[in-house]
């Protein structure tokens, strides 16, 4: 490639996945709209539909999210009534959110939309599997470099 093609935007890995994440979750943004939730929000009920009576600092670690972007998250969920957020008893410095009933009961109204979303993409599911396969190995591999670059 030459050097100045290096610098066009449609030849920049982080554009193209910039704007396909953008493109994906506006196909979950009127799935979403109809239970109440931003796309942030799902992804963080997803967590707990997964695994329930989470510590903070691991659904952060999950999602890839700050504390500081994990907070306001987590305090409009509990506002809504689907989540409560409660001291460990065993380690005061540890925080704990737990799905109300009215958390657990929003799992059935969102088992659809997987589905829903991989139908629009017109994707075949072995294509999906397979993308979604090469994703998780790039993000393990800089996570592995980001964690290298640290010690």
């Amino acid at each position: 490639m030459e050097p100045n093609a290096l610098l066009h935007l449609d030849n920049q890995l982080c554009f193209a996945l910039y704007a396909c994440a953008r493109e994906v979750t506006k196909l979950y943004r009127p799935l979403l709209d109809e239970l109440g939730l931003t796309y942030t929000q799902y992804v963080t009920m997803l967590v707990l539909w997964e695994k329930d009576d989470i510590a903070v600092k691991t659904l952060g670690e999950r999602l890839h999210l700050d504390s500081g972007t994990l907070t306001p998250l987590l305090k409009k969920l509990e506002a809504s009534d689907l989540i409560r957020r409660e001291r460990d008893r065993e380690d005061e410095r540890s925080v704990i959110v737990r799905l109300t009933e009215q958390g657990q009961s929003l799992r059935e109204r969102a088992s659809g939309i997987p589905s829903q979303v991989f139908q629009q993409t017109k994707l075949s599911p072995e294509q999906i599997a397979s993308l979604r396969e090469q994703l998780h190995e790039l993000t393990a591999v800089i996570s592995l470099q980001e964690e290298q670059a640290k010690r």
